[in-house]
């Protein structure tokens, strides 16, 4: 097994140290942010760090990048407080990837790639047409990380929107039916599959399969 030192790590060139650093941590979840601004205008940006933070009250967080430059999502969740977060299917990976492209500052990605946006009843915030897992969020917090410049953005889920054919009966939602995409370090896309689901862990009973 390669054994690569934090000194090693440091002294990398820039690019491999992303790819390696990126991708070392596991699969993360591929989520398309959707925002619009006070005067209207759409935007939508690819996260892999949108995590779940508690289901009493349902909480997630992500990461913000450093705002040293400018960033639509972080100045439109804050000048309106709302978002959406839209699973990526293997059917968008190649536009959900072009939105990570380093755009002007008002330009909207949904006008650069064939991602359509949907609006809903009541809610100003796009959402992103054929995605079959949609959250919309409240801006609820934020937490400045000193360490690497990022903000830890803390939001509630206000509405959740799902596929019905995805959900069983005790309430969980099945991803890999609605071809749900994970990603591997920054650029590889990657599509599940579920191999088994666990019952509730005891300890010292055998750890039983819901199949």
């Amino acid at each position: 097994m390669k054994d690569i030192s934090k000194e090693t790590i440091i002294a990398m060139d820039k690019v491999p140290r992303l790819n390696l650093i990126n991708s070392c941590t596991g699969y993360k979840s591929t989520n398309l942010i959707a925002t619009q601004s006070i005067d209207g205008q759409s935007n939508v940006a690819i996260f892999s760090s949108v995590t779940h933070l508690g289901s009493d009250p349902a909480l997630i967080g992500f990461i913000m990048r450093p705002t040293t430059v400018p960033r639509d999502t972080y100045k439109n969740i804050k000048e309106t407080g709302y978002f959406s977060i839209n699973h990526v299917t293997v059917d968008m990976i190649e536009d959900a990837h072009h939105t990570s492209a380093n755009y002007d500052l008002g330009v909207s990605e949904f006008d650069k790639t064939n991602l359509k946006e949907e609006y809903k009843k009541g809610i100003a915030t796009p959402f992103v047409k054929g995605s079959p897992v949609q959250l919309y969020c409240k801006y609820v917090n934020e937490y400045y990380i000193q360490e690497n410049d990022t903000i830890h953005i803390i939001a509630s889920i206000e509405r959740l929107f799902f596929d019905e054919e995805l959900q069983h009966e005790d309430g969980w939602l099945q991803l890999d039916k609605g071809k749900v995409v994970t990603v591997n370090g920054l650029d590889g896309y990657c599509l599940p599959k579920l191999v088994d689901r666990f019952q509730y862990a005891r300890k010292d009973q055998p750890t039983k399969s819901f199949f």
